[in-house]
């Protein structure tokens, strides 16, 4: 008779508390990773230059989807970090290794007025995907010949529509003072910034000192100053005139005479885009040439440029670029000041608002909750 060994199952052994602890956070990391990389990601607003649209204090989302993921241009980085290890200032990746971003599919492209989130281009010392986040509204796509005229933004000629809550100063002649309580109604005069600023009047004609007794300097929606306008008051932007130009705005060329409220026409590249080397071109454009082309050797003199050693008199740009602005126009450093955000560096789409908080809120009013789940215009 055949007799058959029968083998016995040996029962799997349990895991460790440790090792089941350990198990729950290497899933949590990975989950968190790949939904933060491929899906969304969460940030909040750190600066008033997109307010009132955005306030200091907002979290939001922004999706990934919008516009399609990149691929890590840096890999060796801890992970859900930025550039540092939370709480220490010890980075949090190491260069060593640098491969070429790659963007997968996405379901739209950038378009005009979006609130983008993007690397801000001008840290040039760190990798492209770990330079510094900011959030502004797409003003100009590839290929849009960008301009303002007294604040007002044209794009190819045309107005474009000013965002609903858009800031931008004024000067307000009245005849009697105004106190906390007037500004705090408007939301001028808050507890995060000093009181609007009284000017002298000695600008105005003597008619004008017997009606009026007092200026103020405020930064409001244009709302608001048609307001002041029906009470009686006297309302004038305060505006740079055109001509009157800014060493700090781009190009930074004496070419140009331009500054943050009479700025261009300026072009915006685009992919495969072919333009003539002239010295006015090459002072708009020699820094997309130089610093996010990914040219090997760049050599521009004012008038001649050379890639690789050879002279060139026309430029090919190799990817898209967008011209970005902040809602609150005269209190944000944006594409008015240091150029335009190539492509590569598009991060994604804010899309809603899911906490607010305000930093100089009491316990009881901390939360603004008006503003929770609320949609990103």
């Amino acid at each position: 008779m055949e007799v058959k060994t029968v083998h016995q199952e040996q029962p799997k052994k349990k895991k460790s508390a440790f090792r089941e602890w350990l198990d729950s956070i290497v899933f949590a990391v990975v989950a968190a990773t790949l939904i933060r990389w491929l899906f969304l990601e969460a940030y909040t607003i750190p600066t008033p230059s997109m307010e009132n649209s955005l306030l200091v204090g907002d979290f939001l989302f922004v999706s990934k989807l919008h516009y399609g993921t990149r691929t890590p241009q840096t890999p060796l980085q801890v992970p859900l970090t930025h550039q540092k290890i939370w709480g220490t200032n010890i980075d949090s990746y190491l260069d060593w290794v640098k491969l070429p971003m790659y963007r997968l599919p996405g379901f739209s492209h950038v378009k005009n007025g979006d609130v983008v989130v993007f690397n801000y281009p001008d840290s040039l010392h760190l990798p492209a995907d770990l330079r510094p986040n900011y959030i502004k509204r797409c003003i100009g796509i590839p290929g849009d010949v960008v301009e303002v005229r007294a604040t007002q933004v044209f794009i190819n000629g045309k107005a474009m529509e000013n965002p609903q809550k858009m800031l931008q100063p004024y000067r307000v002649y009245t005849n009697e003072p105004l106190d906390e309580k007037f500004f705090l109604k408007y939301d001028i005069w808050n507890r995060r910034n000093e009181s609007p600023n009284v000017f002298p009047l000695t600008e105005l004609d003597s008619v004008r000192r017997e009606m009026i007794t007092v200026g103020y300097e405020v930064n409001t929606s244009a709302e608001v100053a048609q307001k002041f306008k029906e009470m009686g008051m006297r309302v004038e932007p305060k505006i740079y005139e055109k001509g009157e130009r800014s060493e700090f705005i781009y190009p930074n060329s004496p070419l140009f005479d331009w500054n943050q409220d009479n700025f261009g026409p300026l072009q915006v590249p685009k992919k495969g885009e072919t333009i003539q080397l002239t010295t006015e071109n090459i002072a708009k454009y020699r820094d997309v040439i130089e610093n996010y082309e990914y040219n090997d050797k760049v050599e521009i003199d004012g008038t001649t440029v050379k890639i690789n050693g050879t002279a060139v008199s026309t430029y090919t740009f190799k990817q898209d670029y967008y011209f970005m602005m902040g809602d609150n126009r005269s209190n944000s450093a944006d594409s008015r000041y240091w150029g335009f955000v190539p492509s590569d560096h598009i991060v994604g789409k804010a899309v809603f608002i899911w906490m607010s908080l305000d930093p100089e809120g009491s316990f009881l009013n901390k939360i603004r909750w008006k503003r929770l789940f609320h949609l990103i215009d």
